[in-house]
């Protein structure tokens, strides 16, 4: 049997370890062949493709971003398209000319749903769910936000020293478009006063008292985590927004730092490592079962899978009832 793989979308901390616990079980234990595929699914338009053998598989496990390369081609949206390729077919063509029996997505919300339309069209499919966002539904965490709050969190440790000492406000931005998980979470690991999701609205004469109320009780400086997706005022992104508004509101000096892409690069934590050998070992079974039209899953501590037409199109939020949220507000911080 002959598999391919592929990574599409943004880079993620795991992707390699990922490759790695599929080519390896597929090549050791089931006795497959397994191609690379370049650059996402333009690899397969391109049919730009490599061997994979034990050899090039090394060093991967602690390796950052992807040996394969990405992109964020989408086959089936026609933007700028000529009228004569029908990108879909052209890449079903492809798939049986390089004899590839099944082909394993690795990939965010976007490439879930790319691998459910191609499943429904008789490709045989499976994948694997990658963000730093962990926004993917249907499973608990994917490969990469693990690294992500690690990273975000020994920021935010670091900029308490500073607060403290110049006695400012510190407000820290870190990524989630639509999802709050990682401010959620490193805010609540880095000991964040005010916590800024996407999904729970906000007012600013919450986060004034809050901040106030923290001088009164002793404490000189705060500690503020926002998600870049919050709602601002359209002009200014989330953390200069609401650096700018906590000085206008409180007087107090006040101090932005945006992480960016720093949250996706560099080497994947252990827990993202074994969890990403753990579903590209998971993979490869349902592809040796013939198990196809599935993502892998994390529920709890099990590793499973659903079908991708579940998944497609949805979106996990953190909700008001997620028990960080509600442990957190019984702390004292400010949601909003």
């Amino acid at each position: 049997m002959r598999i391919g793989i592929l990574t599409s979308g943004g880079d993620c901390p795991g992707i390699n370890a990922t490759i790695r616990g599929v080519c390896k079980t597929a090549i050791h234990h089931y006795g497959m062949e397994v191609l690379g595929i370049h650059s996402g699914f333009q690899g397969l338009l391109d049919k730009d493709v490599e061997v994979f053998t034990d050899k090039s598989l090394s060093g991967l496990l602690n390796q950052g971003g992807t040996v394969l390369g990405t992109s964020r081609e989408k086959p089936f949206k026609k933007k700028g398209v000529p009228a004569d390729v029908n990108k879909p077919a052209l890449i079903q063509q492809h798939i049986r000319e390089l004899g590839i029996d099944c082909v394993v997505c690795i990939g965010g919300n976007g490439t879930q749903k790319t691998a459910a339309k191609f499943a429904a069209m008789g490709v045989n499919i499976v994948s694997v769910p990658k963000t730093i966002d962990n926004d993917i539904w249907g499973t608990d965490f994917s490969f990469g936000f693990d690294t992500a709050v690690t990273i975000a969190t020994d920021a935010i440790d670091r900029l308490h020293s500073t607060a403290s000492s110049h006695k400012r406000v510190m407000v820290i931005e870190v990524m989630g478009h639509k999802a709050g998980w990682i401010a959620l979470y490193s805010g609540m690991a880095g000991g964040g006063d005010v916590i800024l999701l996407p999904e729970i609205p906000y007012k600013l004469e919450n986060i004034r008292e809050t901040i106030m109320n923290r001088i009164k009780r002793g404490k000189p400086y705060s500690i503020v985590v926002v998600a870049e997706g919050i709602q601002t005022d359209g002009n200014r992104r989330a953390a200069e927004f609401i650096a700018q508004e906590i000085e206008r509101e409180t007087g107090l000096e006040t101090r932005e730092t945006v992480l960016g892409y720093i949250q996706r690069g560099g080497s994947p934590t252990p827990f993202d490592r074994n969890l990403s050998t753990r579903m590209g070992g998971h993979a490869t079974e349902l592809i040796a079962n013939g198990e196809y039209g599935r993502m892998i899953t994390l529920v709890g501590s099990e590793i499973s899978s659903i079908p991708l037409e579940e998944v497609a199109g949805k979106l996990k939020l953190v909700t008001e009832e997620h028990d960080l949220v509600v442990q957190g507000r019984r702390m004292g911080i400010c949601f909003g």
